[in-house]
């Protein structure tokens, strides 16, 4: 596969999803995945909410390096295609970040045909948090079961 054809697929199958997989680990190192629905902003930072309380919230509050993956789970066995990212999460807490990740949220929710989000769903009075994930690596699955580099902004 070039380049060009990595950067395509990778593009659809972060487009084409609700869900990534979100692997962290605890302070004691033990892994944890969770599914989460999220927003992309890019093809390298992702936004999702979830509960403070959460395994994979405390898991990110002590160890901030995630491994995410994001695949169609209903495709034919053989027929998969998936990205897989190494990437740096974080709750997001500074008010113009919450102010541009909720509309990032909000925005991607409307035209998935969820409800609309504000600042408010996770204000610190609010059951939920904004929490981000950068990428810093990026990897398409090649139809030989490759992980193959690729770079989208």
């Amino acid at each position: 596969m070039d380049i060009a054809e990595r950067e395509r697929m990778a593009k659809a199958v972060i487009d084409g999803n609700g869900y990534m997989t979100l692997g962290t680990a605890g302070a004691d190192g033990l892994p944890w995945a969770s599914p989460v629905w999220y927003a992309p902003a890019s093809y390298r930072e992702f936004f999702w909410v979830s509960r403070p309380g959460a395994r994979h919230s405390q898991n990110i509050a002590v160890r901030p390096d995630v491994g995410i993956v994001i695949f169609d789970s209903t495709v034919p066995m053989g027929m998969g295609e998936a990205v897989y990212l190494a990437a740096r999460a974080e709750q997001v807490t500074a008010a113009g970040e919450i102010e541009r990740g909720m509309s990032v949220f909000s925005r991607r929710s409307l035209q998935r045909g969820g409800s609309r989000w504000t600042p408010d769903d996770v204000a610190p009075n609010a059951r939920l948090r904004l929490y981000r994930a950068t990428a810093s690596e990026q990897f398409v699955l090649s139809p030989k079961d490759e992980r193959l580099p690729f770079h989208l902004e």
